[in-house]
């Protein structure tokens, strides 16, 4: 087992003003394999106050500065590449094989594109006797989800960086190691002191002191909707400005002209990804009643094909849950779909028989596929966060329609119809932040971000970087 026994603040690793630690479980043989500082709101003010005092400088730096930096960034993730996905393996269980696409490369990329998009900040519009200007707002606290780690604190960090903001940091409580050798690598590139901090410690704890700290100017916050809530409560009297990416119950239309294969593999495999724990997985499969039954034993037969088993087995395409408490929260809603009369067509409560004794101890479950799903059932309704899929008849595109906006998120969505231009105008009606069609995938030029009880503003993009700017007008007489 390691330890890491320092926090990063001001440019440099110190010991937390707390004398506790965080234990980091591997999920797939339920083994620690990490200490981490449990830091406290000591910790926070210091690092607060860093990142106060570097913001003038960093703020009025040239972009070509700060562009530097990232791209110098971007090529140290490249060489210590193994690092990343080792960590993700070990805190996550995401099979070693898959790890470098799902979590790694976005990220790298992510810094080099935002690193292009800090001239932004340069330019000047003028529009009559107006002049537009960009400023960054300030310093930032990320609190940031175990999920995608490396993936939402680069989306976070990069464009923030780029901007010219400063930054505390606190990583999900599971997954910390991501963002102790970001860190590491912020500082072998000479990131000036105070622009980046790192404290971890426990979300209930120290978030709260991020979220309503009066030298805070801006909260971005990934997570479930409920602590969500708590973040943007604890924000408001300072009426500081607020960036969410919360929960999701994401609804995909199969219409009756699509090639069904097709549309039920990308589906399935959606929501198998990453072992379900993606917020804005299409866990809602509406399938014309015409064509359910045809999809419901397609969709088996696809859950069929997922191996759960070993992360560093190259046959394994699903490991385990990233914690005990996540596999019990999933048990429990296979267990409520029975309840309510949904009707089982793969999988269910337990993990799989096939585990080999090594792993037994692990946070692993059952690719599971609910039939005869209505929306007003609790498992259509509320964020499972693992690999469970509803599928649900409809009759026709309206009712289709009207179903999937029945639902108090409004994340993702997704269309599969016979060609584009037939998605197209079904996508337009979906109250939802991202619409993909005909099997499209995560795209870096798509802003993300929810409608309703999803969150507010927008990741990725250069509508991501939009969240750590000011606009100055300046009216000339």
């Amino acid at each position: 087992m390691k330890t890491l026994d320092n926090l990063y603040i001001n440019g440099h690793w110190q010991a937390s003003a707390s004398d506790s630690f965080i234990d980091v479980i591997n999920p797939s043989n339920n083994q620690v394999f990490l200490r981490v500082p449990q830091g406290n709101s000591d910790d926070i003010e210091l690092a607060v106050q860093a990142a106060r005092q570097a913001l003038p400088a960093w703020a009025a730096s040239l972009a070509s500065i700060r562009a530097d930096l990232m791209r110098k960034i971007a090529t140290e993730m490249r060489n210590r590449y193994d690092e990343l996905v080792d960590a993700h393996v070990k805190s996550m269980g995401c099979p070693r094989h898959m790890t470098g696409a799902f979590h790694v490369d976005a990220p790298i990329e992510a810094m080099e594109f935002y690193a292009d998009l800090a001239y932004k900040m340069e330019s000047v519009e003028e529009r009559n006797n107006v002049l537009l200007l960009k400023e960054p707002v300030g310093v930032c606290a990320f609190i940031n989800p175990w999920n995608y780690p490396l993936h939402q604190l680069i989306g976070k960090v990069a464009p923030a960086l780029a901007a010219g903001c400063t930054i505390i940091a606190k990583p999900a409580e599971q997954t910390p190691e991501l963002d102790f050798l970001m860190a590491e690598i912020f500082h072998k590139v000479g990131l000036p002191a105070g622009v980046f901090n790192l404290v971890s410690g426990m979300g209930t704890e120290i978030g709260p002191v991020m979220s309503s700290h009066p030298e805070v100017d801006m909260v971005s916050f990934t997570g479930s909707t409920r602590a969500g809530i708590q973040v943007a409560a604890a924000a408001a009297p300072g009426v500081k400005r607020v960036c969410q990416e919360l929960g999701g119950k994401s609804a995909y239309i199969i219409t009756e002209e699509a090639d069904l294969a097709a549309a039920v593999r990308y589906g399935v495999e959606d929501v198998m990804g990453n072992t379900g724990q993606t917020c804005n997985a299409l866990t809602r499969m509406l399938v014309p009643q015409s064509r359910y039954e045809e999809a419901v034993a397609l969709a088996a037969e696809i859950a069929a094909e997922q191996v759960v088993g070993d992360p560093d087995d190259d046959a394994t395409t699903m490991g385990p849950m990233a914690s005990h408490r996540q596999k019990e929260t999933v048990e429990n809603y296979i267990r409520l779909g029975l309840e309510e009369g949904a009707r089982l067509v793969i999988g269910g409560p337990g993990a799989p028989e096939s585990l080999p004794e090594s792993i037994r101890d692990g946070a692993f479950v059952q690719p599971t596929i609910f039939a005869d799903v209505h929306n007003h059932m609790r498992i259509a309704r509320e964020e499972i966060f693992g690999p469970v899929l509803c599928m649900i008849p409809y009759s026709d595109t309206e009712e289709a329609i009207e179903i999937a906006n029945d639902t108090p998120y409004g994340l993702s969505s997704g269309v599969y119809a016979k060609d584009a231009a037939s998605a197209i105008p079904i996508a337009r009606r979906l109250q939802a932040g991202q619409c993909y069609i005909q099997g499209a995938y995560f795209s870096m030029d798509a802003p993300f971000g929810g409608y309703k009880q999803s969150g507010n503003g927008r990741e990725w993009g250069e509508h991501g970087m939009d969240e750590y700017m000011e606009t100055k007008a300046i009216i000339c007489g």
